[in-house]
């Protein structure tokens, strides 16, 4: 093996361990107890492997993980990977940093390794090490230097039942896809609330993506269940990010000011993605500081695509109203800029926008020539549902109600293909767009797609009881219920 001294040389990364500070990150919320025999305990195996990109995943990526406490220095091993199965002779030992975290399953280290320096459109192997040892090989291939066609996953809410339900349409979209370069995650990863502990709950959202999650990069936005609720001497509510996020993700270091840890960047083979942190920007004060920024990270995007990434919807499918702050902030800058997808969380219901007009108005305007501008596409995961907003029949393109998806997009130099899939991996909707030196046109699928997923029944405001006769689409109670 390598000596820690060739890694330092070969991938510009970190000279030493960081050793945990004297007092420990707190990650304990004010919900249950942690599950019956703590099965989401740290061991002396490493956990939690979630591999990130870096502002360029064409020559750097990130790495975290959770072991025990006795695990009291961060390494990994890094290698290019080739077929011989003793590939590891050529690997270099990369130092990184820890922290020691305590949480309802008791105290933990949570670590930290970026590999730098890396070759684009390369395989790479990785193993991370534990009290016990180093973990089983993962495997990760760079960005091409240059546009390359890709294909990745966008996922709405996963949040409540994540294990449980989340799981189904998390696997089948990795098996749909077959081979994605990144996952993105529109916010609301977990609840942080009251029916699991924070622990608990990023411990099923990590096994819900198993081994996926150190193979393939995660892009994750923040939402407003990774905050926690706070109360002010003076009895006024507040926000502060969950002790979780922090430490279980290793993102690009290239964020807004006051946002550094929820907002940043990354360049894909001709793709700028871009996080913003919602929630911050409502409540912490950060609007202006996200919102030059983001007018100065697509103003310098090297590609020809531009995606957008964040939590609290700009045209709401559940919600009786748009998100007003940020509509006024943001939305000018998409246009200006010509994003092409704005993908978004929150509302737990499936809508897709090409036109504020509404969906006739749309297709009016693209029938006589013009370009299609932004397309803002909401989208749901998990198990929590809510109903749709008196204007899904008329103003988003297409809805669902009560319906878990997942969506597969395919970028290449002339054409983005979005596809949204239930969790059963049946189509439900997509589009394409085409991209000329005049802009974006829209082209719809045939209609041969299956019928609008709609709720029937007397609808029932959330904290209400369900009606009995209100019913799913598919025959069973319905689940969503309305925001109002």
């Amino acid at each position: 093996m390598a000596t820690a001294g060739l890694a330092l040389a070969h991938y510009g990364v970190a000279a030493s361990a960081t050793p945990a500070p004297d007092t420990p990150v707190d990650l304990r919320g004010e919900a249950a107890p942690a599950a019956p025999g703590r099965p989401y305990a740290a061991r002396n195996l490493p956990d939690r492997i979630i591999l990130s990109p870096g502002g360029d995943p064409a020559t750097e990526m990130g790495v975290s993980w959770r072991t025990d406490m006795a695990a009291n220095e961060t390494t990994a091993e890094l290698a290019e990977l080739v077929p011989a199965p003793n590939f590891g002779l050529r690997a270099a030992a990369v130092a990184g940093a820890n922290v020691t975290a305590i949480s309802e399953n008791g105290e933990a280290r949570y670590h930290k390794v970026r590999f730098t320096g890396l070759k684009p459109g390369t395989a790479y192997a990785y193993r991370v090490r534990g009290s016990a040892g180093f973990s089983e090989w993962h495997q990760f291939r760079t960005a091409s230097a240059t546009a390359a066609p890709f294909r990745f996953i966008y996922m709405g809410d996963t949040q409540n039942r994540i294990l449980d339900i989340g799981s189904i349409g998390w696997r089948r979209a990795l098996l749909q896809a077959g081979n994605p370069a990144l996952m993105l995650h529109a916010g609301d990863l977990v609840a942080s609330r009251d029916d699991l502990t924070h622990d608990d709950e990023w411990g099923e959202w990590t096994a819900t993506g198993g081994w996926a999650l150190a193979t393939v990069p995660q892009v994750p936005a923040a939402g407003n269940h990774e905050y926690v609720d706070l109360i002010n001497a003076d009895g006024s509510e507040t926000r502060r990010l969950g002790g979780h996020w922090p430490v279980m993700f290793n993102l690009p270091a290239n964020g807004a000011a006051g946002a550094e840890k929820t907002s940043y960047f990354t360049d894909y083979q001709g793709v700028r993605f871009v996080v913003l942190d919602g929630t911050s920007a409502l409540d912490l004060g950060t609007l202006q500081a996200q919102t030059a920024w983001l007018d100065a990270r697509l103003g310098e995007a090297p590609g020809r695509w531009k995606i957008v990434l964040f939590h609290q919807p700009i045209f709401t499918c559940a919600r009786p109203g748009d998100t007003p702050v940020l509509k006024a902030a943001w939305k000018p800058l998409f246009e200006k800029h010509k994003v092409d997808l704005v993908l978004q969380g929150h509302d737990h219901c499936y809508g897709r926008l090409t036109s504020e007009a509404g969906r006739a108005a749309g297709v009016e305007a693209r029938a006589g020539g013009a370009m299609q501008g932004p397309v803002y596409m909401v989208s749901v995961a998990g198990a929590k549902m809510y109903g749709l907003n008196d204007r899904a029949d008329t103003q988003p393109d297409r809805v669902a109600e009560d319906t878990s998806l997942f969506q597969v997009i395919d970028v290449a130099a002339d054409r983005l293909a979005l596809r949204a899939y239930l969790n059963t991996g049946v189509l439900y909707d997509g589009f394409d767009l085409v991209k000329s030196d005049t802009g974006n046109r829209l082209e719809e699928l045939p209609d041969d797609l299956p019928t609008v997923r709609r709720c029937s029944g007397p609808a029932q405001l959330i904290d209400q009881p369900m009606p009995a006769d209100r019913l799913g689409p598919d025959g069973l109670p319905c689940t969503a219920e309305v925001k109002d």
